[in-house]
């Protein structure tokens, strides 16, 4: 009877230890998927912020870049207004609105001009003496619709493209 008790004593101890392998080796296993799921969202984590910070700094430049515009000397503040209303002058009869600070800095004649450039395109452009709400720019109406082409609505409608060409200038061009 000492001897058979030996044996079962001896066979639990063994699936005993058996047991022990399987659960350590589960043990093994789970703590190498939890730390590679550790190690994952910790790399999500780094990418999210490293991308954050692009974002940052790419809004950053795009800030200045339009601040830049708003606070170029006059001449060339208007070389850039001439351009714009040769993009967006209508072959209609319209009015053009400034906001106080371009009306108040506007060089002599170009009310003028911005009738000649009307004029080439088939139309006819009023300026409005009374200032718009707006930082720089110029806004546009025919008939009644307004088209904004201040230099925060031009900024805004081309953001995605404008984000592309500076992640390549300053990310990928290093």
């Amino acid at each position: 009877a000492k001897a058979k008790a030996e044996e079962i004593i001896q066979a639990a101890k063994a699936e005993a230890e058996e047991e022990a392998g399987k659960i350590s080796q589960k043990s093994g296993e789970a703590v190498a998927i939890y730390g590679e799921r550790v190690k994952s969202s910790c790399d999500m984590q780094r990418k999210k912020a490293l991308l954050q910070a692009k974002q940052e700094l790419i809004r950053g430049v795009l800030e200045k870049a339009q601040a830049q515009i708003l606070s170029l000397e006059t001449p060339a503040y208007f070389d850039m207004i001439r351009e714009m209303l040769k993009k967006y002058a209508q072959p209609e009869a319209g009015t053009i609105r400034f906001s106080k600070k371009d009306l108040e800095r506007m060089p002599e004649g170009f009310e003028t001009e911005i009738q000649n450039i009307a004029g080439e395109k088939g139309g006819s452009l009023a300026l409005e003496k009374d200032p718009a709400d707006l930082d720089g720019g110029f806004i546009l109406i025919y008939g009644g619709i307004e088209e904004n082409c201040t230099f925060e609505a031009m900024f805004s409608s081309k953001r995605d493209e404008l984000s592309d060409k500076v992640h390549r200038l300053l990310f990928l061009e290093a």
